[in-house]
């Protein structure tokens, strides 16, 4: 159950209000300024709530200024908008970005260790980000995959969350929950996502009971009937990197020697602003700001 610290939180807050409204809000990664100002944009044109996520790669790259940049951003939207570190799975950066940088909330991911360890190391951490007033998630189970910020794993089937690791991740104190029910990180191949939704809504019974939120990590490629069958399912927290960037990167490579820097920069913010309105379409935000 949330802290008592958390009664102003944004990401608490923005999540809350998707739960029971039963739609999603996306978490879109951001790695450059042009993707802040583009995915704000959208979220004001669509009257949708926003997550901004982070990679730790945001951190140590510029000392943190990207995170600040974004935090100013979303102080001055017009609607509300959280900010996000997602796959924190160093507790000295961790310590750090809750002591010293704007973030609502933070992904305390200790799944590289053994269970007992892992547990332990998220309950202390998040009671360190409780005591600042940030909130946390965390990840049972082990989410198959890689990219930025995150470890590669290779055996996905015995790492299912199970309803058992839900209620020891609730007793740490975490707000939201990312479970392992047959998503990976990256790419699917070409079977595609092959989700077990009978394990996601059980664990989403064992979380909302202690009023604590679903996360789905791992949309790359996701359709918009596939996307909304996880949120009638109980998500509420939609990570979203490629789906949102994409576009983006197709555009620079492909005209990077044709625009000038401005152009090029101006005309790829409107390709992220139209894909992260999409998405916002299909999970069901638009209009809930």
């Amino acid at each position: 159950m949330p802290s008592s610290n958390l009664q102003n939180n944004k990401t608490v807050s923005i999540l809350r209000d998707a739960e029971r409204g039963g739609y999603g809000v996306l978490a879109a990664i951001v790695y450059t300024v042009e993707h802040i100002v583009a995915k704000v944009r959208a979220a004001e044109r669509k009257r949708s709530p926003l997550i901004i996520q982070v990679f730790p790669w945001a951190i140590t790259a510029s000392d943190g200024l990207l995170i600040r940049a974004a935090a100013d951003a979303a102080s001055r939207a017009s609607v509300p908008i959280a900010i996000h570190l997602d796959h924190a799975q160093d507790e000295e950066l961790i310590r750090h970005a809750a002591d010293t940088l704007p973030f609502d909330s933070i992904m305390v991911d200790m799944s590289h260790y053994e269970k007992a360890e892992n547990l332990s190391k998220t309950a202390a951490l998040v009671e360190y980000c409780h005591v600042r007033g940030i909130a946390t998630e965390a990840e049972p189970g082990r989410i198959e995959g890689g990219e930025d910020g995150v470890a590669d794993t290779e055996d996905l089937e015995s790492m299912l969350t199970t309803p058992e690791e839900v209620e020891e991740f609730i007793q740490t104190g975490v707000d939201f929950l990312a479970p392992a029910f047959g998503n990976v990180h990256g790419e699917y191949g070409a079977r595609g996502p092959q989700l077990d939704f009978e394990r996601l809504q059980s664990i989403r019974g064992f979380a909302n009971e202690r009023d604590v939120r679903v996360v789905l990590h791992g949309t790359n490629g996701f359709t918009k009937d596939l996307m909304r069958q996880c949120i009638a399912a109980g998500v509420s927290k939609i990570n979203v990197n490629k789906l949102t960037l994409e576009s983006f990167q197709k555009h620079l490579e492909s005209n990077a020697s044709k625009l000038s820097l401005t152009k090029l920069l101006e005309e790829g913010m409107t390709e992220v602003q139209q894909a992260t309105e999409e998405q916002m379409d299909i999970c069901m935000s638009s209009g809930k700001a």
